[in-house]
């Protein structure tokens, strides 16, 4: 399972020309699941989103998470996130390693849910759905996280 996580001072995701999610400052999370994803690792992996200290102290230090700052997080799935492009014969990415949408579907629910349940306000994309990002990333900062 991969997580990018972007902080942002707002965010919201569109599907069909209609609002799906919005969040004010937080973070998006793009997340990927891959076929070896357990529902220990969207657990795990929500508890280091939430946890994650991307948002500046008093002193402009990374020092604290979105749950300090109260934001919110809006999480969107993207199995191109699982791609694998160092074996390609081409230039066209290996996406085999993506989970199916049956097995991926659930585990992106039980992140979220996680997430929730740890006091995060949580918005969503539409699973498997065509979505266009519309965001402002503050900093800019992204990180990467995986469940390995």
């Amino acid at each position: 399972m991969r997580a990018v996580c972007q902080r942002v001072a707002e965010a919201r995701v569109v599907v069909d020309g209609e609002g799906s999610g919005a969040i004010g400052a937080g973070l998006l999370v793009l997340l990927g699941v891959a076929r070896d994803d357990r529902v220990l690792d969207a657990e795990r992996l929500a508890r280091k989103v939430a946890a994650l200290r991307v948002f500046e102290d008093e002193r402009g230090r990374f020092a604290r998470s979105v749950l300090d700052v109260g934001g919110g997080v809006l999480v969107v799935s993207q199995f191109t996130l699982i791609a694998d492009s160092k074996r390609q014969r081409g230039t066209r990415p290996d996406f085999s390693a993506a989970a199916p949408k049956e097995q991926a579907e659930p585990l992106y629910n039980r992140f979220c849910e996680e997430l929730r349940a740890l006091g995060l306000h949580v918005e969503t994309g539409v699973f498997g759905a065509h979505m266009a990002l519309e965001l402002v990333n503050d900093g800019p900062v992204t990180i990467i996280l995986d469940t390995s």
